[in-house]
């Protein structure tokens, strides 16, 4: 195998100013982190308006990169925040904006059209052509999910000509970024919100009687697979911890910064500073099960002491040296001393004392040296000095320091500077009012088995998994254009042969696909199929909504993570959907949770979940390649549709039912009726905190 010759950027996390210096001055090549709101971690400390100004001066003097987080979906009333928020990071200079939601990448194109945008792994990219689409869209670089092995990394790389950012250290969430529902839905702390409290790392087993943690994954690490990533062609290693200590952020990124300088790392301190129960490489290696899951252990806690905190803390306690100087020197009689230097691009000139004529010692270049050198504490280091000084003068060195001190002064005010990005002042006009077009029902099955005869006549549309319509195509064809093929919503490995069948299924007459990801909208675009939006999408605001349907969409369900106040609220002539029913699918997982506690055989496709409090989420399993986690409770508001008047249509969404559970719930839609036995209203009514 040939090693490619790209330079890895070693990409750090900053949480806080501290991490930030923890992260320059142990060699990251860039920084990651948000200001104050509208990012992926916002309990973090994140920065404040003046302080991000100057952290990302400070970054830039270190010639550090500084990628900005807006990797959450936004409401329509946080637009003017999400306006000034953008405005600020362009009047900072920051290097590029790391974005999930559709609608503030088209805002972003509008304000500042120059600015790098870098798809977040919020967006769920996966596959090549979900990667594709965002390189349409204008996205420099996509952060791909955790979930991918070496061999479909290096697929999107080579295919795709995008540059690509893979996560090789720190925590590992057990859902597909951007598709986690679990902390909201509990206790209504959004991951799309940046507020997700880690309900995954509370005690679920899937043996009753036992306290496991089966949604809990150790932490990756792929410090001993760096070479394998120099060859996978990807342009950054990504180091998980926003929300960790400054010294974490000093190991890992020593650590990684070791092996992208050809040095050995100490990975036992990166073990000693965090882990829970050992690190994994099992996404990267393919190999996933059992051994991925750990959590934090006493041992675990104990093996950061204080004495392995204070050595990792003296690693950014001292400035190091990083940008060359090269000074002149200019000495003559009856004339300011003068010090001129150069560094990169930045030329500055200072002058000082009027010299006198020595009595004895006469200053020399030796001497004029020993002090212009004394560059410790600042990023300088003197490179070169060239000198003319007239002879029989003499200066204090108290002169002399202050030269240097006036230089480096100058210098980390012109080379620290903020390169502002071009904004243009736009206005925030939304889209028009949205008219209801009058409502119509819709339902989705997980199984064809499942459908009850009346729903072809009562529903407009069904969704149905593309597996499902062929395993009963000839059944199906009679129904071909009532039809919603669902791809699978995880195609990692797998989308040539969702291309396939979804060609082979158009080619009988189901001209309509589901789009859960951005890959589905490529793969329907292409297909030349109507394209309908599904939930997971998760639109929260009109110019998302307005993005998905200049991308193709006929219509689009709207997050169930909103109210159905903001519901009503979001505008666009785009036919808007909203789920009524349904046991919804809380997690997407690459690893199941069931299968380490009681293996498939014992399972059946028939696995569930049980929390601290005893209540069961069944875990549904799609032919062994994932999963998803269903909610413990059913989404029940089929009794409150005049709440929802301004949708065009409602959805049923069946998972787990029989035929005869689910023409129940059909006869309850059309009557409106209220729900018997344990329900939730999701967060339709009780919002996000």
């Amino acid at each position: 195998m040939t090693r490619r010759n790209n330079r890895l950027e070693v990409l750090s996390p900053a949480g806080n100013a501290e991490s930030v210096t923890a992260a320059v001055l142990n060699g990251a090549d860039a920084v990651y982190l948000g200001q104050k709101s509208l990012n992926a971690r916002q309990n973090a400390d994140n920065f404040t308006e003046e302080a991000f100004v100057e952290t990302v001066r400070y970054c830039h003097l270190h010639r550090v990169k500084v990628y900005q987080t807006l990797n959450t979906v936004v409401f329509d009333e946080e637009l003017p925040l999400l306006k000034e928020t953008v405005r600020l990071a362009c009047k900072a200079g920051v290097d590029a904006l790391i974005v999930q939601d559709f609608g503030v990448l088209r805002l972003l194109k509008e304000w500042c059209p120059e600015m790098r945008i870098h798809a977040s792994t919020q967006m769920s990219v996966h596959t090549v052509k979900g990667a594709m689409l965002l390189k349409e869209l204008g996205v420099k670089r996509v952060v791909l999910a955790r979930e991918l092995s070496r061999e479909q990394i290096r697929e999107i790389a080579e295919r795709t000509g995008l540059e690509t950012e893979v996560f090789v250290h720190g925590a590992l969430c057990m859902s597909v970024s951007g598709q986690c529902y679990l902390s909201a839905m509990i206790g209504g702390r959004s991951g799309n919100k940046g507020s997700c409290a880690g309900t995954c790392r509370l005690p679920f087993t899937s043996v009753k009687g036992r306290e496991r943690y089966d949604l809990s994954l150790k932490d990756n690490c792929l410090a001993e697979r760096f070479g394998e990533l120099e060859d996978l062609g990807v342009a950054s290693l990504k180091i998980e911890g926003r929300m960790k200590r400054p010294e974490y952020v000093a190991a890992a990124t020593a650590a990684y910064a070791a092996l992208r300088d050809g040095r050995h790392p100490d990975l036992s301190l990166l073990r000693a500073v965090f882990s829970r129960s050992g690190f994994t490489d099992g996404y990267f290696t393919g190999k996933t099960g059992t051994e991925m899951f750990g959590v934090r252990q006493k041992e675990d806690v104990l093996s950061a002491t204080g004495e392995v905190l204070r050595s990792l803390r003296g690693t950014y306690r001292k400035e190091k040296p990083c940008r060359p100087v090269s000074m002149q020197f200019i000495l003559k009689k009856e004339i300011p001393a003068k010090l001129i230097a150069k560094c990169g691009g930045c030329s500055v000139e200072v002058s000082g004392e009027v010299p006198k004529a020595a009595l004895n010692r006469p200053i020399t270049e030796i001497t004029a040296r020993e002090s212009f050198s004394k560059l410790g504490g600042t990023v300088y280091f003197l490179e070169t000095l060239s000198c003319e000084i007239e002879d029989g003068l003499i200066l204090p060195k108290s002169a002399l320091n202050e030269l240097r001190r006036a230089v480096v002064e100058k210098l980390n005010f012109l080379c620290g500077s903020p390169e502002p990005v071009l904004f243009l002042e736009r206005d925030i006009s939304l889209p028009s009012e949205h008219q209801p077009s009058g409502k119509s029902l819709r339902a989705r099955f997980e199984h064809a088995s499942q459908i009850p005869e009346q729903v072809w006549e009562e529903a407009e549309l069904i969704y149905l998994p593309v597996g499902e319509v062929l395993r009963h195509t000839e059944t199906l064809l009679p129904y071909s254009g009532k039809i919603i093929l669902e791809p699978d919503r995880l195609m990692a490995g797998t989308e040539e042969r969702t291309v396939s069948q979804c060609g082979v299924l158009a080619g009988k007459g189901f001209r309509r696909l589901a789009v859960s990801n951005p890959a589905h909208l490529q793969i329907g675009k292409d297909l030349g199929m109507a394209l309908h939006g599904t939930a997971f999408l998760n639109c929260t605001n009109s110019f998302s909504a307005l993005q998905y349907q200049e991308l193709g969409l006929s219509d689009l369900i709207l997050s169930f993570e909103n109210t159905a106040k903001r519901m009503d609220r979001i505008k666009g002539s785009l036919p808007f959907g909203y789920l009524s029913y349904g046991r919804l699918p809380l997690m997407l997982l690459k690893n199941c949770p069931v299968q380490g506690g009681q293996g498939c055989k014992a399972c059946r496709k028939k696995g569930c979940l049980t929390d601290r409090t005893g209540a069961e989420f069944p875990v549904l399993c799609h032919q062994k390649e994932y999963q998803e986690l269903l909610n413990s409770r059913l989404l029940w508001v089929l009794d409150r549709e005049k709440e929802f008047s301004r949708m065009d249509f409602s959805v049923l969404y069946f998972t787990t039912e029989s035929k005869a559970e689910c023409e129940r719930v059909l006869k309850a839609s059309l009557n409106g009726k209220k729900p018997d036995g344990e329900f939730t209203r999701g967060l339709y009514y009780r919002g996000l905190q």
